[in-house]
């Protein structure tokens, strides 16, 4: 039997099949590559001010601290706006107690004055009705001037009018006022109000606390400075303010939309950070000046940002660079 011997075309074929296995290979490595992308992270910060003037007294934070939810940030001046507070309240109360006021009508030891004035009318409204009774019988029998008469006659009329005239005061006495005075004072007592609420939020103003958790990345003013109305006096990054933007070609950005998920790699990071695309770019960053080629459309970079969890947010960095791997 004749010994086995391999001939040349084994290692050939040796070889074609190592180099099929290789190009899957890097085209596998390719396509991994062809789906991740370069960027970066960013930070849509917020500036803490005040809208109102005033030296600054407290600072409760510093840089890098983290701060919880309507922790106290930092706090101007406020004497001015504490006295105008103190002042709007005062003027409401005497707005309010002179509503009641005219609302219940004069006071009942007033009423009894007025009451006591026309059991007196009435007493003097009879003493001159009985002298009007004497005198006219003494005119008959020819005792007295007619004069007299009438003057009896007048002093009884007059004792009663003022007997009618008292007893419209008690009944008024007890009504409450005007339905104008009620409207005018009770339009005061809004416009009292209203002047509280303002003292109020200006006061409100002069102490700011945090909107939302994050850390404060600098702060721009020292205890003592004074600071103009709208100025932000400390800067600070909620969580949910990092976003990380990255760029890809005209030939991708067809399969994106948000909501898609994405792997954030950076590094020193101890693990990844998952995140989900919030924003594709409707239009190229990068648009050639010419009529569009199949060279020229290769050159069109559309931005993409993607936003991690709440969690992981804090481990990334403003200006930090990362790769992005769609998923």
């Amino acid at each position: 039997m004749k010994p086995f011997h391999c001939s040349g075309r084994a290692p050939r074929a040796v070889a074609v099949l190592v180099a099929i296995l290789a190009c899957g290979a890097l085209d596998a490595c390719s396509q991994r590559a062809g789906n991740t992308w370069q960027g970066y992270v960013e930070g849509e910060f917020v500036y803490l001010g005040s809208s109102q003037s005033g030296k600054l007294t407290r600072l409760e934070v510093a840089r890098g601290d983290q701060v919880a939810a309507d922790a106290p940030v930092f706090a101007l001046e406020s004497v001015d706006e504490a006295a105008a507070l103190q002042q709007a309240q005062q003027q409401l109360a005497a707005a309010r107690a002179q509503y009641a006021d005219i609302k219940t009508g004069k006071r009942p030891p007033e009423v009894d004055v007025t009451k006591a004035q026309l059991a007196q009318a009435i007493a003097n409204a009879r003493k001159a009705t009985l002298q009007w009774t004497r005198d006219d019988a003494q005119y008959r029998v020819g005792g007295i001037p007619k004069g007299q008469l009438d003057d009896s006659r007048a002093a009884a009329d007059a004792a009663n009018a003022q007997v009618r005239e008292l007893t419209h005061e008690v009944q008024v006495a007890r009504l409450p006022g005007r339905s104008q005075q009620l409207l005018a004072q009770a339009a005061q007592v809004e416009a009292a109000q209203a002047a509280v609420a303002q003292a109020q939020w200006k006061l409100d103003q002069k102490s700011v606390n945090a909107p939302a958790r994050g850390r404060v990345y600098d702060t721009l003013y020292r205890v003592g400075e004074w600071v103009q109305a709208g100025s932000p006096v400390v800067q600070m990054l909620p969580p949910q303010n990092v976003k990380v933007r990255f760029f890809v070609p005209e030939t991708v950005v067809g399969s994106l939309a948000p909501g898609r998920a994405l792997v954030i790699h950076c590094d020193g990071c101890a693990s990844d950070v998952n995140a989900k695309i919030t924003y594709v770019s409707s239009s190229a960053e990068y648009t050639p000046p010419v009529i569009y080629s199949n060279e020229s459309r290769a050159k069109l970079m559309f931005m993409i940002e993607a936003r991690p969890s709440v969690d992981d947010a804090p481990r990334l960095h403003p200006g930090q660079p990362v790769s992005v791997t769609l998923q």
